[in-house]
């Protein structure tokens, strides 16, 4: 069963009353108020707000001995609220009980209507006693500002020759933070035991912002870990997403892999899960987010478009980690298979590795399914005044070097069928092949090699790379969403290292918008800008992204990018300004971008931030070990 829980919605955006109450320093304090009102003969429970049930998800009144509900709302009597029939709180004056709890933060205003009708020598409590101290909120007197509550998880590794490093920068202080936040870590390991606490602050704006394993347990003196590390950043500005770059590197070249931010928000649904290949083993990594127990077949895998869910029998505790190797559940699966994955709303966005027999491992994510959309009818007549409409850009790797492949990969409920094709350009943006899917069924589950593609139909991209885009297809019939999504898999020509990456489609470039499209990271839409982070990969390892240049319709002939490179310490080293084709791409390398002496000035923990005013670019980006491995997945901007 489901937590009754509102994580996140693309109407109201994320929740914050769930963080707050699911804080790792929150847990304490809530035991403290447990214990109080267990101590209590009779306990009444105002819930003006509609947070009562909430509260109870996380920490259950079972043992608490409640004998009235009261409301505020007239709407609300009569309903059912913690198994208790509401009552108007006017009726506060005829309750027995000991202690009132006022189910709310911020309460002062709430306590101080209602502490009239409080008969003599009754308690009044409220969730105020379970606030995270005033220095760490960014606005103290809104105590559920989005912006109180800057937080993500992080998958964190270190042992067995094994290392994880965990990038981003202070983007903060370019939307307008007064100082340079600060960052407050908890290390949980497998069974949700604390490891370490700390908080560290970023020394000047736009500075690295650097959690590295190896670092963490030298200052800690830990042992092996693979554990779960929850980020707060104190003291942000207009954003409350903490974006990062997951590294995982080793002491030799069969680990080398990236993956994207684990996004904030626990989700019913994940979905592009990959079935294991005959060679491989697939993990899928539970992070409990909540400081209560996942129970024992509570989430469960599904092969897509199939009903049989399969549960986890374990019971999973709080802020522990939960290796699922999905062959425990599904031997028989293979890929191209892939799965959907039941979460019930206790974990956020899951990362999973492959391992390969040979020896080498990967990292990837999986993507959250909206169970909140149905089929729009509108989409098949955008191609009048959108061109292409939702598109969704992946990179074809320079092909002497790389394979690639792609698998269209369902996101969504209402996606019973997907009537989709791809369109081929090389990196000078012209169209040299095009692949019709057809209209695909949920359950289908088909990998394509991109290369073969171009094989087949006698084409040699003359750039010697270029990009993909699959589209909406809708000449055999079908439907669509606008949620239409992809995994895209890598493989080295030389090593058989592999990588993989997964995202959605979006329109792009056209100034014309429809139901929040082209998406804006900091405005209404459009979107026509481009601000994308870029992470340096320390030596002797290259650093590459692969930049798209999208466009829905025809746009600017060609871009105005700027490479901006910075040190650890955000101070600005050097630009360099790029021009990719209106629907190309750019295939760049740090190592030949910017000279020795001028990455030596860099130094390690440089990052570049990729600016265009003229365009929205879609990137990925990776680190390159010459010929022996390498790491990629999709970029991020702010």
């Amino acid at each position: 069963m489901a937590l009754k829980i509102e994580t996140f919605s693309n109407a109201k955006g994320g929740n914050s009353f769930f963080k707050a109450l699911g804080h790792p320093l929150t847990a304490d304090r809530a035991a403290a108020l447990y214990a109080r009102l267990c101590a209590a003969d009779r306990v009444a429970i105002y819930d003006p707000l509609g947070m009562a049930e909430g509260l109870h998800e996380f920490y259950a009144l079972d043992d608490v001995c409640v004998t009235a509900v009261f409301v505020q709302r007239v709407e609300d009597i009569g309903k059912t609220v913690l198994g208790h029939t509401a009552q108007a709180v006017t009726q506060l004056p005829q309750c027995s009980a000991n202690i009132v709890l006022v189910a709310a933060f911020d309460a002062e205003r709430l306590l101080l209507q209602i502490r009239h009708l409080v008969p003599i020598g009754v308690e009044l409590v409220s969730l105020d006693v379970l606030r995270l101290p005033d220095e760490m909120l960014t606005n103290p007197r809104n105590y559920l500002d989005r912006l109180n509550f800057a937080t993500n998880f992080g998958f964190f590794r270190d042992g067995a020759g094994q290392h994880s490093r965990i990038v981003t920068c202070d983007y903060w202080s370019g939307l307008g933070a007064k100082t340079p936040p600060r960052i407050w870590c908890c290390l949980f390991d497998r069974s949700g035991a604390v490891l370490a606490q700390w908080q560290d602050s970023i020394a000047t704006p736009g500075a690295s912002l650097i959690i590295d394993s190896k670092e963490i347990r030298a200052r800690f003196g830990l042992g092996d870990f693979t554990a779960s590390l929850f980020i707060h950043v104190l003291g942000v500005a207009r954003h409350d997403v903490v974006k990062y770059a997951l590294d995982l590197y080793g002491d030799d070249d069969t680990v080398l892999s990236c993956t994207h931010d684990a996004n904030a928000w626990p989700s019913d649904l994940f979905a592009g899960l990959p079935a294991p290949d005959q060679n491989e083993t697939v993990v899928m990594w539970i992070q409990n987010s909540h400081p209560v127990p996942i129970p024992a077949n509570a989430v469960g895998i599904n092969l897509m478009g199939s009903d049989e869910i399969r549960y986890v029998p374990t019971e999973i505790a709080p802020f522990a980690s939960y290796a699922l190797d999905v062959a425990t559940l599904f031997p028989e699966a293979r890929w191209p298979q892939q799965f959907e994955v039941q979460a019930g709303r206790y974990f956020v966005r899951p990362r999973y590795e492959v391992h390969v027999k040979q020896g080498r491992s990967r990292i990837a994510h999986v993507n959250v399914e909206r169970n909140d959309l149905v089929a729009d009818d509108g989409i098949p007549a955008l191609a009048a005044l959108m061109g292409k409409s939702y598109l969704l850009p992946a990179p074809i790797l320079p092909v002497a070097q790389w394979q690639s492949v792609m698998q269209p990969t369902p996101m969504s409920t209402a996606q019973h069928d997907l009537p989709i094709a791809a369109i081929f350009y090389d990196a000078d943006g012209s169209e040299v092949a095009r692949h019709t899917f057809g209209c695909l069924l949920r359950r289908a589950s088909i990998a394509v090699d991109m290369n073969a593609i171009l094989a087949e139909q006698g084409v040699v991209l003359p750039s010697g790379s270029g990009h993909v885009e699959l589209v909406y297809d809708f000449a055999a019939g079908g439907r669509a969403d606008g949620w239409l999504h992809g995994l895209f898999r890598y493989t080295q020509r030389t090593s058989g290292h592999i990588a993989e990456s997964s995202f959605g489609a979006h329109i792009y470039n056209t100034v014309l918008t429809y139901k929040n499209e082209p998406q804006s990271y900091a405005a209404a839409p459009p979107g026509l800008s481009t601000r994308l982070f870029l992470r340096m990969g320390d030596a002797p390892l290259d650093t590459f992204c692969h930049l798209i240049y999208p466009a829905s319709t025809p746009w600017h002939a060609v871009s105005d990018t700027t490479f901006t490179l910075f040190d650890r310490t955000g101070a600005e080293i050097a630009q360099t300004c790029m021009r990719i084709p209106c629907s190309g791409s750019l295939h760049w390398r740090y190592g030949e971008g910017f000279d020795a002496a001028t990455r030596q000035r860099a130094g390690n923990g440089a990052y570049i931030i990729i600016r265009d005013l003229t365009c929205r670019l879609f990137g990925y980006h990776g680190t390159l070990n010459a010929d022996i491995a390498f790491s990629m997945d999709h970029m991020f901007g702010f």
